[in-house]
């Protein structure tokens, strides 16, 4: 059957938020099959524990956070920025983990997913006496606020199409619209390496509002009103667009489950990504579903390039 995932070790790094500029401190450890991705916020007594769940994704203004209750003592308890983690995870093939972090933002480390990456290759992973579980959508479902959509359809597999509009001389000159489907190509190769990326006129305002205190050059793309600011330039001319569909891997990675889907959207964010798993979930435009045997399985998950 096809196995859940979990990792062999526990592992730490220690990274700065990008939003807070606070501290934080991570460790990933192992967990039980069907615990799912569970955030822990260990500089809390007692811990507070925070599941995975799009019905939990209560804030997404530049990033994707969760919130550990509806209301009483918990409700103000947060883990902020999970997306970059999340994407890492869900290209990894990890379903059960637990998270422990000493502040309320998971650390942004170079603005991209690899450094996640890098840290479960580094625990290693380890399949597990349970079978793996899929959101498999059934019907199409979309979101549309003005130019801004986002859609997900039945596919045998997981296929992303993302196009970007910024009306920025610096983005304009590269890639607008890229397309993958895991089922040939490697999220390791192509899409962990994407930074994410801001605008430096932006940053007073940002700033003012409690966001982007712990970003520099060192964790995100930065430009001004004309060029790209970061000496070394871009990881590749298509990182803009693709930094889009790692965020969007993410976000949909937080409904609990990998989705067997094809997902396209234009101008899209965490918000949107959101509205939409909960879209599909309010028009139960899905099924759960497992596979007995590897071969019945679409090829992305029957395949192993966790390390390609």
């Amino acid at each position: 059957m096809m196995r859940q995932r979990t990792i062999k070790t526990p592992v730490s790094t220690t990274g700065v938020g990008l939003h807070s500029g606070k501290r934080v401190e991570l460790t990933l450890r192992p967990a039980p099959a069907n615990t799912g991705i569970r955030f822990r916020r260990v500089d809390l007594d007692p811990v507070v524990d925070i599941a995975c769940s799009a019905l939990r994704v209560t804030d997404t203004r530049m990033a994707s956070t969760l919130t550990a209750a509806d209301d009483g003592p918990k409700a103000a308890v947060k883990i902020a920025t999970i997306e970059h983690l999340m994407s890492a995870l869900a290209g990894l093939g990890v379903d059960n983990l637990l998270v422990d972090v000493t502040a309320d933002e998971i650390p942004i480390l170079d603005g991209s997913s690899g450094s996640f990456v890098f840290l479960v290759q580094s625990a290693g992973l380890v399949e597990q006496a349970a079978s793996k579980k899929f959101y498999r959508v059934t019907k199409p479902v979309e979101v549309v606020e003005g130019d801004k959509w986002a859609r997900l359809e039945p596919y045998f597999g997981f296929k992303l199409r993302f196009s970007i509009d910024f009306g920025h001389p610096a983005i304009d000159a590269t890639e607008q619209m890229y397309e993958v489907d895991f089922a040939t190509t490697s999220y390791l190769k192509e899409i962990s390496r994407a930074r994410t990326f801001g605008f430096m006129q932006d940053v007073e305002m940002l700033r003012s509002h409690g966001l982007a205190q712990g970003g520099s050059l060192e964790n995100a793309i930065v430009m001004d009103e004309y060029r790209v600011l970061n000496s070394e330039g871009l990881r590749s001319n298509d990182e803009f667009v693709k930094h889009k569909i790692l965020d969007a891997i993410g976000d949909l990675y937080i409904v609990g489950h990998p989705m067997l889907a094809q997902y396209t959207a234009h101008k899209s964010g965490h918000a949107i990504n959101n509205k939409l798993l909960r879209a599909m979930l309010d028009q139960q435009a899905f099924e759960i579903v497992s596979f007995s045997e590897k071969r019945e399985a679409p090829p992305m998950f029957a395949m192993d390039w966790s390390y390609a």
